[in-house]
């Protein structure tokens, strides 16, 4: 069990030829009875429909939690509101086509005898077995991009929130700490080992978009607020790329499928991690844009307009802790591309596979420290890398992988009958392709990367403390009470008369 557990994929029975779109349990070697197995099972060995469930909801949310108020500021309340529904629903589906796809993929080289039992796979690969190697090779790019960084805004998330317990240390310096703690990540061996980790995350993310939404209402409307968006074009198409990115999450879809004991119970799974998710992004933005309205628009962060308080800080660090789990899982993929690069993939020993792995944080680390800009990374990394990665390569890969007829007739799964089959998948999948091409990466592009060329003009790269509160000037009247001005008030000095004069000099003289 434990050599299992080191490996993450060894649990695994070789396969051999199946029926269509049917697996072979994932069966646990499982020999020993023992305590320590029980535990290691019940803690860190997981792949079952439950563990996929909190793998998606708990990745998917994560620290554009604390973003969205500020999308919302962006976008205005019905706005923020209608893109939620939208680009949630719209990311649900293209995940259900990455699932399809994968169990088209698996199903072909299971029937070749494949055996997958050290090796994970992942969706360049699926690319390559059913497209060809260029779509792998731009899958590969857009993937790894987008997930290096996705880890990048993890650590600018950990460096901004811990800030608003512990000012004593500027960002820049907490980026240091928390990519050295971050880099940890290279110890847990794949999406098999994150059961806990999954389900406490989730729980993580829930207390805290709660904590937003109670407090913010308790807190009530400030003083003057104003709800005036949307204002510009700049600001609104940020915005909805931000929510765009929030339901773009699915990246790891294919890892955390191939990860279960039975893939093909996948395929309601993101749909139903997005419907809770919602619960948790609607009301907690919903909540601070209605207490603290513009404000927002030069806070990305919902947290620094909150009032210190226990709460508030077991928020931010339970987010800390979530945002660690986060950073795992958009790097562990990156892991698998880098073991596979220098041969190291199917490597059992979990020391070797850790050290190999950490080149792979170092740029990430770097980046984060480069470009600190809370909130509009979200928005730039969503036009730019997520329209493609999650919505315009998967509906386009579909699309062609099944455009002939024998193709269609021997698919391993039929598309439902609720979506019209065939032609309502290809007229869905077609208007994912333009919407996200239009609107997603077109104006969302030309927004995001206008509003990220303005923070670098005003901020500067590697800024030491981005949106951090100007510190107050200090007293240059001390040690005057009252100030410099009051030493105005004081009648002026009477100048000295010429007997004064000359008894001060002959005094001196004398003393000579």
């Amino acid at each position: 069990m434990a050599a299992a557990a080191s490996d993450g994929l060894a649990d695994e029975k070789a396969p051999g030829t199946i029926g269509v779109g049917r697996y072979e349990e994932m069966e646990q070697d499982g020999a020993s009875s023992t305590a320590k197995s029980r535990l290691s099972g019940l803690l860190w060995h997981g792949g079952s429909a439950y563990d996929a469930w909190f793998s998606c909801a708990s990745n998917q949310v994560a620290q554009v939690l604390l973003t969205l108020p500020y999308s919302f500021s962006q976008l205005g309340m019905l706005s923020g509101i209608l893109f939620q529904l939208f680009y949630g629903l719209m990311g649900s589906w293209t995940a259900y086509l990455i699932s399809i796809l994968y169990v088209e993929y698996r199903t072909r080289k299971e029937r070749e005898k494949a055996d997958f039992r050290n090796h994970v796979i992942q969706w360049f690969e699926v690319l390559d077995g059913l497209l060809g190697r260029h779509w792998r090779n731009v899958g590969l790019a857009f993937n790894c991009t987008f997930l290096l960084f996705g880890s990048v805004i993890q650590l600018i998330a950990c460096a901004s929130n811990i800030y608003y317990i512990n000012d004593r240390l500027d960002k820049r310096t907490w980026t240091y700490i928390f990519g050295a703690c971050c880099a940890t990540t290279v110890f847990i061996p794949s999406f098999h080992n994150y059961r806990i980790w999954s389900f406490l995350g989730l729980v993580m993310t829930t207390y805290t978009a709660w904590y937003l939404a109670v407090a913010s209402l308790l807190h009530g409307q400030v003083d003057g607020v104003k709800h005036s968006g949307p204002t510009k074009m700049v600001l609104y198409f940020t915005g909805a790329t931000n929510i765009l990115y929030t339901f773009g999450g699915h990246a790891v879809t294919v890892e955390v499928m191939h990860a279960m004991w039975r893939p093909q119970k996948f395929k309601a799974i993101y749909l139903m991690a997005t419907a809770y998710v919602l619960t948790l992004t609607l009301p907690s933005a919903a909540s601070v844009y209605w207490a603290f309205g513009d404000e927002l628009l030069t806070h990305s962060n919902a947290l620094s307009l909150l009032p210190r308080t226990p709460f508030r800080d077991a928020a931010v660090v339970l987010m800390l802790v979530h945002q660690f789990i986060t950073f795992g899982f958009a790097c562990t993929p990156l892991y698998f591309v880098w073991e596979k690069l220098i041969g190291l993939h199917d490597c059992r020993s979990l020391c070797k596979r850790a050290a190999a792995r950490l080149p792979v944080v170092v740029p990430i680390w770097f980046l984060a420290i480069v470009f600190p800009f809370f909130g509009p990374i979200n928005s730039a990394v969503g036009s730019l890398l997520v329209s493609f990665t999650v919505y315009i390569i998967p509906a386009l890969a579909h699309m062609i992988t099944y455009r002939s007829a024998h193709a269609r007739e021997n698919a391993v799964e039929q598309p439902p009958r609720f979506v019209g089959r065939w032609t309502g998948t290809y007229v869905i999948n077609a208007f994912v392709v333009v919407w996200v091409l239009v609107v997603g990466f077109g104006f969302g592009g030309w927004a995001s990367i206008t509003n990220f060329v303005r923070q670098i003009d005003t901020f500067g790269l590697f800024t030491k403390c981005y949106q951090c509160p100007t510190p107050p000037i200090p007293d240059a009247s001390w040690p005057f009470p009252g100030g410099l001005h009051n030493l105005t008030m004081l009648p002026p000095a009477p100048a000295p008369s010429p007997a004064h004069f000359f008894r001060h000099h002959r005094h001196h003289s004398r003393g000579l």
